[in-house]
């Protein structure tokens, strides 16, 4: 196995790791007045992500640095074919955070509240849509011209399948968010969210089904690898067991079991697309050649140094992440001492 394959393989764990960590920061966001219908259960939400959030993006951070590192030439184009975009998601971010570390010093102003929980709804539902869009369109291909820069608009970016993603992936963060309620709250707030789960459980199957059914019209060279390596039907294949599994564990009150299938949903989802664009990085639009993972890549040194740091950065990530959980485990509380 090479270097571009390994970095390959780490930017996919980046990702994925982000879309499962923060998936349900953004799906608590955005269902913020869905779920909490009393000002506890509101202060609840918040104080339920409030702890960690922030390290949770520390995952978008390093997908980010890895991807410029690694595949510099893909970072160019799709940062700058994707600009509006970036920027609204990057909006939304810098909304949510707002919104959680102002939320309680607002206290004594409710219109300064109200306003924090309407950052806090608009900064998770903007990325939480925008993610799924940006990956349909780095699927489905994009228009480049003869030196693989973006050539096409903003509304070239607004595809039915790039959107149709779009809707996939926030349902999945939804249904994430349902499932990190159910684990951190109770009383009326947890029953809120059970029913919602189930609600999203029935969702994402149709989105899925519609999402891979459209990507044969709109995306075929998907379907290559999975038909030249049948072995990587594994991948869609655990997702469908996950989405089967989901309104059991919710049935049988295996609340635990239940955020690790809707986690499990959300990983295998981003591993079928990897697995079927592999060794691609971006798809073509057009007569202009797909940026891969030798074509778009740094040098042989600057991968084997920058690997060398990823092996001592992402333990310590890893470490921190789990020693933050641990601190913060149990039910969340209204209280500002939750967080």
């Amino acid at each position: 196995m090479d270097l571009n394959v390994i970095w390959f393989i780490l930017l996919g764990v980046l990702i994925i790791g982000y879309a499962v960590l923060d998936g349900f920061d953004l799906g608590v966001g955005t269902l913020f007045y869905t779920l909490g219908k009393t000002k506890e259960e509101k202060k609840t939400l918040i104080n339920s992500i409030g702890p960690v959030w922030d390290g949770n993006e520390v995952w978008l951070l390093t997908a980010g640095g890895a991807l410029f590192a690694a595949f510099p030439f893909v970072y160019a184009t799709v940062f700058s074919g994707f600009y509006f975009a970036m920027l609204l998601v990057l909006f939304g971010l810098i909304f949510r955070a707002i919104a959680v570390e102002y939320y309680f010093k607002t206290e004594d102003d409710p219109h300064m509240q109200k306003l924090m929980g309407r950052l806090f709804f608009i900064g998770s539902l903007l990325p939480g849509l925008l993610f799924g869009v940006a990956m349909g369109n780095v699927v489905v291909g994009i228009p480049m011209d003869e030196m693989q820069n973006y050539s096409g608009t903003f509304f070239a970016l607004l595809n039915p399948y790039a959107l149709l993603l779009g809707i996939v992936g926030l349902i999945g963060f939804l249904l994430q968010g349902t499932a990190y309620t159910i684990l951190k709250t109770d009383g009326e707030l947890q029953k809120r969210a059970i029913r919602l789960t189930k609600v999203f459980s029935y969702a994402i199957i149709v989105a899925w089904l519609a999402g891979t059914l459209t990507a044969q019209i709109y995306a075929p060279h998907m379907f290559t690898n999975y038909f030249n390596y049948p072995v990587l039907f594994i991948i869609p294949l655990t997702t469908v067991a996950a989405l089967i599994a989901i309104p059991m564990f919710l049935k049988m009150k295996h609340y635990g079991k239940l955020f690790v299938a809707s986690s499990l949903v959300i990983f295998t989802k981003i591993g079928t697309l990897a697995a079927g664009m592999f060794p691609n990085l971006v798809f073509s639009a057009n007569s202009a050649p797909n940026l891969t993972i030798y074509n778009a890549s740094s040098t042989e040194l600057t991968l084997r140094v920058m690997f060398i740091i990823a092996l001592i950065g992402m333990p310590l990530v890893i470490i921190y992440t789990i020693y933050v959980y641990y601190v913060f485990r149990g039910k969340a509380t209204p209280e500002r001492s939750g967080y």
